[in-house]
């Protein structure tokens, strides 16, 4: 077997590893904005600088390598070279020059020529023709894409990626930020543009993602109304009080807090709050909480405005875990009896207060036995009854009876779900059509048979949709917490379990606000404009590593042929991550 020559590479010498952690430690702080990484929550994900610069720095040829071919070489200028390099690669991985077009263009041309350096050097390798084309860079496989970090950055830096994983999550995730906006870069949006937009100034020319972004944006706003022509009635604004305004305003959140029958046999009947706070918002100077006012065996709850008594801060608490007080007779509560009422589906829910929107702050509203049974009265159609995974230790819900994914959402959660999954199968059609009118070829492909018309558009617009309904979800469940600190709701994966929530928010996620479907969306349509404006073609697919054909149709061995031609061939040939 004839051996390949492989020139020693950038990354085997040396890397500018400060200016990369810097660059990584920036792209974690939340302060960025949008980040490929918010088109889909994936857990592990990695950042873009380092995974830029190990490719980079993979594909370039160090500048002393020829010194390994016994050839002589100017240390002085090789080290010269290297610098340069080296300043490079501090540029690329900047989180601003995330798409610099110039700074890219220097980094493919930098790749092309090293890579031409190693097809002059194997020119007489029997496999020439098939692995070592100079006008054709090698491919990328990454055969546990996960996230997408890799395969992204090399399809940035002009390289045809491939991505494959096992898990069907990861596979659209990839499909979804590398295969489908190479299809339809640079082509404006198709959808209308939406009555609350028609006075914003619109781009006279979409580079890359930013026509598909756009259509995302206005087809979400669609759904977003047409789903409020259907369910809003069980959104509606309420009315602020006369020294708040005493206008209606549109609600951001409801505050719950779940219930169980009173454990002392004279309050048997009645329901008793377990909350872990009463506190609402902390800060110094505003602070809101909630008084819950006991009259006889009826318990109702008051916001109050000012400093909150010491007792507010720890709600019914009484310590770590399961272990409340009953508001009626002051008895403690046992953690154990919280269990078998929860597993006998005894565990209920009262409305503690409702957050608005106000002039200049958020205002908090006492509830009313109304706004409590209106939320109750939703009559979802569809409820997921999947088992939760049989796992105590990192799904905390499952001791309190709530052990089907079902069981984690409230009715009007699951309803407005339901509706928006609706919807989006309707918005599809809606797509295709528009599509069509806009001139998209009609060729009535799928994505999935390489389809770059109208259908296959309408299909990629309806995936960014669906991944928005996937990003409410975080945030529109029943174990969602309520900073008093921000004053917001939270989002549950926090990490990779599902602890129990005993007073909770429930966002509306028919508003603009956290929670709501249409920032959601928004938010993912600013995230898929930092993907590539331009770079390699992308290819996403479900592949067991151990059995996959993709490394094999771009050149690289089969399992067959030895590892001594493996190790050869994996640097000059098609790069394997």
């Amino acid at each position: 077997m004839t051996t390949i020559k492989t020139p020693k590479k950038l990354i085997e010498v040396a890397l500018p590893l400060d200016d990369i952690n810097v660059a990584c430690a920036y792209e974690k702080m939340p302060g960025i904005g949008a980040h490929p990484r918010g088109i889909h929550l994936w857990w592990a994900r990695r950042p873009l600088a380092a995974a830029r610069a190990v490719i980079f720095a993979q594909m370039i040829n160090d500048p002393g390598y020829e010194r390994n071919l016994g050839r002589g070489v100017n240390k002085e200028r090789a080290r010269v070279e290297r610098q340069r390099l080296f300043r490079l690669i501090s540029e690329l991985v900047k989180w601003e020059n995330t798409n610099n077009k110039a700074l890219l263009d220097e980094a493919r041309e930098e790749i092309l020529k090293s890579w031409r350096e190693t097809c002059e050097l194997n020119k007489h390798h029997p496999d020439a023709a098939r692995l070592f084309n100079p006008n054709s860079l090698p491919g990328f496989h990454d055969p546990f894409s996960g996230g997408g970090a890799l395969p992204l950055e090399a399809q940035r830096l002009g390289l045809e990626a491939h991505a494959a994983d096992l898990n069907p999550v990861a596979v659209m995730i990839n499909k979804a930020m590398i295969e489908i906006p190479p299809k339809f870069s640079n082509l404006p949006p198709v959808g209308p543009v939406p009555n609350s937009r028609k006075q914003s100034k619109l781009p006279e020319q979409w580079s890359g993602p930013e026509g598909i972004a756009e259509d995302v944006r206005r087809y979400a706003e669609w759904m977003r109304d047409e789903a409020f022509s259907r369910i809003g009635n069980f959104y509606p604004e309420i009315q602020l009080p006369k020294d708040q305004g005493g206008v209606k305003s549109k609600v951001i959140a409801w505050l719950w807090a779940r219930t169980v029958k009173s454990p002392n046999p004279a309050y048997s009947h009645a329901d008793v709050p377990l909350a872990s706070s009463f506190v609402l918002a902390n800060k110094t100077g505003k602070e809101v909480y909630v008084e819950p006012i006991v009259s006889g065996d009826q318990i109702r709850f008051e916001v109050r405005y000012g400093k909150p008594p010491a007792e507010a801060k720890a709600g019914t608490k009484l310590a770590r875990g399961a272990k409340f007080k009953c508001l009626l007779s002051g008895v403690p509560i046992d953690p154990a009896y919280i269990k078998s009422e929860g597993m006998a589906g005894r565990i209920g829910m009262r409305l503690m207060a409702v957050v608005a929107e106000g002039k200049r702050a958020r205002v908090y509203v006492s509830p009313t036995d109304e706004m409590e049974k209106l939320a109750k009265a939703a009559n979802p159609t569809w409820k997921p009854n999947t088992s939760l995974p049989n796992d105590p230790r990192n799904f905390w819900t499952l001791n309190y009876g709530l052990s089907k994914f079902g069981d984690l959402f409230t009715d009007r959660q699951l309803l407005a779900l339901g509706t928006l999954s609706d919807l989006v199968a309707e918005v599809r059609s809606k797509v295709e059509k528009d599509a069509r009118n806009a001139q998209l070829p009609d060729d009535d492909r799928k994505l999935a048979n390489g389809g770059v018309g109208a259908s296959a558009y309408a299909e990629a617009v309806s995936i960014y949709l669906a991944f928005a309904i996937d990003r409410c979800t975080d945030f529109v469940n029943s174990l969602c917490g309520w900073s008093s600190t921000n004053q917001k709701v939270m989002h549950l994966f926090g990490k990779q379990s599902l602890p129990m929530a005993w007073d909770f928010a429930e966002a509306n996620i028919l508003v603009d606000t956290v929670g709501g479907y249409l920032p959601a969306a928004q938010y993912i349509a600013d995230c898929i404009e930092k993907l590539p404006l331009s770079g390699g073609q992308g290819f996403a697919s479900q592949a067991n590593a151990s059995q996959s054909e993709i490394a094999k149709d771009m050149g690289l061995p089969s399992a067959s042929i030895t590892a001594e031609y493996f190790e050869n061939i994996a640097m000059p040939g098609p790069i394997t991550a």
